[in-house]
């Protein structure tokens, strides 16, 4: 074991030493754009809280109540005692929302797509995944026996390269999965050509809007009634999964919402909902108020959008590079071999003055391109993104 621990020790010390490590700054307040820390009050510019849901008091209110009316746990998976009626009615919810035939609840988004694949696909089929898809993607996929084919990123020429391989295999069935907001980046998937391409094909298509429902699109439905694939009663996208864990509310729980035939059959066989303790009472009750609030009022989105086109117009004048786009997720870049390095001394920079973001480098980004992930929220002032500006500005003066 000593042996071990020694090379476990070496394996931290590299990465400490490349300056990747990941250090956890700990919050002493609820989720909010105004938080404590262990060093002091900080504006909150790095969680996912788009909305402004996370302290939502109607929210939180419905939670409390929750705990009354449904108790703290449900000590059980969902097929033998741990279903209540309120966990049918956020699935009704949320597929109705989203616009599918039904949804299916899992602990979280990365269990619904750690879940999907090994139900849906077997060795005589494929999955053609996007390059820079999510990490529960990847790691769904792997679990599965398909015939595995990935596509450069957003790239539909190299799509159309993977559907035809495919073709060519004699495949079953295949499956097109994609991210409908990358999250490191904040574009959004080609979800038109997609779906076009998956007609062409007979394939079907699988999105994560994990990044995306609840804000993105008119009705704040997601990625694909941006793109306009989803008009709010045709939808061309076979399968959503998306999680409770970001805008909508910020708790916790997942879920796959789909063709009814999708959703019956990962009731049957998909294993992270089938050995997995059903989604707390609390935390159906909260997501259930919050996807009312998401659905029902539009401000949020309106303030969320503002927000985000000030802080990239501001920052570009003040000479950053970021990526472009209209998504709150607005990465701030820094190239290069030390960039992974400049990148963490500037977010710690803007720590000292009282404005939290978290850097972003190898191995959760590629090698050369770290960045500190901004993340806009509708709770956010004016002055609190010119705020985040002006520390940025005086942070990069103060790294060099």
């Amino acid at each position: 074991m000593y042996r071990v621990k020694e090379q476990l020790r070496a394996e931290l010390d590299q990465i400490d030493a490349d300056g990747l490590t990941k250090n956890e700054r700990l919050i002493t307040t609820p989720q909010s754009a105004h938080i404590g820390t262990t060093t002091g009050d900080a504006l909150n510019f790095c969680a996912n809280n788009y909305l402004g849901l996370a302290d939502h008091p109607d929210i939180v209110a419905a939670a409390r109540q929750a705990l009354d009316d449904w108790g703290f746990g449900m000590a059980s998976v969902r097929f033998i005692c741990g279903t209540q009626t309120q966990h049918r009615d956020l699935e009704r919810a949320i597929a109705d929302f989203v616009g599918t035939q039904d949804a299916v609840l899992f602990p979280s988004c990365f269990d619904a797509n750690g879940g999907i694949f090994e139900v849906l696909l077997g060795a005589q089929d494929a999955v053609i995944s996007d390059e820079l898809n999510h990490a529960s993607i990847i790691d769904g996929v792997r679990l599965s026996k398909a015939q595995r084919y990935r596509y450069r990123n957003r790239d539909m020429d190299d799509l159309r390269a993977q559907l035809e391989a495919g073709r060519a295999a004699g495949v079953r069935r295949t499956l097109i999965v994609t991210d409908g907001a990358f999250s490191m980046d904040g574009y959004l998937a080609p979800l038109p050509e997609i779906c076009d391409l998956a007609e062409e094909f007979g394939a079907l298509v699988m999105v994560d809007d994990s990044h995306a429902t609840g804000f993105v699109g008119s009705g704040g439905r997601g990625s694909h009634e941006a793109c306009g694939v989803f008009d709010g009663v045709d939808n061309r996208v076979d399968i959503l999964t998306g999680t409770f864990g970001k805008a909508l509310g910020g708790g916790s729980g997942g879920y796959v919402a789909a063709h009814q035939e999708i959703v019956d059959l990962l009731k049957q066989r998909a294993r992270p909902y089938l050995f997995s303790n059903a989604v707390a009472p609390s935390v159906v009750a909260g997501s259930l108020k919050a996807l009312e609030i998401a659905r029902d009022s539009g401000e949020p989105r309106q303030a969320l959008r503002r927000n985000a086109a000030l802080f990239r117009e501001l920052m570009t004048e003040a000479g950053f590079d970021l990526l472009p786009g209209e998504h709150p997720i607005v990465p701030v870049m820094f190239p290069g071999e030390n960039g992974a390095r400049v990148a963490s001394q500037i977010a710690d920079a803007m720590l000292a003055r009282g404005v939290y973001v978290i850097a972003f480098s190898y191995p959760v980004v590629p090698k050369g391109k770290a960045r500190i992930r901004v993340q806009l929220s509708a709770a956010h002032s004016v002055d609190d993104v010119r705020a985040c500006v002006q520390a940025f500005t005086a942070a990069r003066d103060e790294v060099g």
